[in-house]
Formats: structure tokens, sequence, C-alpha cells
């Protein structure tokens, strides 16, 4: 069963990630649909998931969430979402989703960015959100354009996709662009 409730939307909620949580984000993050997208994954095992939740998962610098779609008794998991990078001081993180493939195109990630960037703005105060997704992902770059996110610029050929040199595209969101 999905940690506690922590932001709820209308079709999904974002539930605090529990160790039971750890098998879906390690069939995520090895499954190549999803991991070649990421611009900073690599494939893990059972127990390097395992130290990533205890690391990075339960330690108080990112908040990471599991998204859950409420459709019948029990919350379905189809994916996770993060704020990281947080900087208190300057008022600024970063933000990044994966969703299982067999739930794209259901507009999870849409609705889930849009909680956790709402509560970014709203609960921690923060100023400014940024986001980076590589050029062949058009699918994110979609939802974050969507949510009011600005492209700020492309860092040319950085990563290797399929074969391929690309960039990636960084997004950017100030508080005062998501309050109008």
């Amino acid at each position: 069963m999905p940690g506690a409730a922590f932001l709820s939307g209308e079709r999904v909620t974002l539930r605090t990630v529990e160790e039971e949580d750890l098998d879906l984000l390690n069939r995520n993050v090895n499954d190549p649909r999803v991991r070649r997208p990421l611009t900073s994954a690599d494939p893990a095992n059972s127990e390097q998931t395992r130290e990533f939740f205890e690391e990075v998962v339960s330690g108080d610098d990112s908040v990471n969430l599991l998204i859950c779609v409420d459709d019948g008794d029990e919350p379905e998991p189809v994916g996770d979402i993060v704020l990281f990078k947080i900087q208190d001081r300057r008022r600024w993180a970063e933000i990044a989703i994966s969703i299982a493939p067999e739930h794209w195109g259901n507009g999870y990630a849409t609705e889930a960015s849009e909680l956790l960037v709402d509560y970014a703005f709203s609960e921690r105060n923060l100023h400014r959100l940024q986001t980076r997704v590589i050029e062949p992902n058009d699918a994110s770059a979609r939802i974050w354009e969507k949510l009011g996110f600005t492209l700020e610029g492309t860092l040319r050929e950085n990563q290797y996709y399929e074969g391929e040199y690309v960039g990636t595209r960084y997004y950017g969101l100030l508080e005062d662009e998501w309050r109008q």
C-alpha cells in the first residue's frame, strides 16, 4: 500500500514513497523507455535503489513523492515526481518526473506536476522552479509548457540518446508567472 497522501488532485494523489514502492521505482529507472529520456538516470539494481531510498528519498534535501491514480479501492502507483536541489536561501528548486510507460498519455504527469509546482510556490515559498528535458522528449516539454514554464535555453549535444548527440532544454517558471 502506498504511503500517506501528501497532495491530492482530481485523478492523482501524491503520496510519500515507502519501502514497498521501491520495486516500481526500480522498474521505471531500468525500463529503457523511461530511462533513456531522463537526463541523469543510470540502470540500478535493487540494492542501489534501496540505497537511493535510504540516502535521498528519506533525506531532507528533496521532496520525493509517488504518483498514484485514485480510480478504485486502492491507489495504483504509476510513477514518481521529485522536487530536488532545493535552495531555500535562494528560493529555487528543480523538478523531475517519471511515469511508467503503460500510463503515458493519460494526463497523470501534467496533473502531478501541477500539484507539486503549486506546493513549491504556495507552501515552500520558492521563487523559481526549473526542469530539464532532452530534445527528443517533446511529450515532457509539452507538460512544462502547458504549466507556464518558459524555455530558457538549450545545451547543444550534451546527451547521447539512441545513437546520436542531442541537446537538453532548460525550462524555468517564476512564482509570479504561476500566480497569473
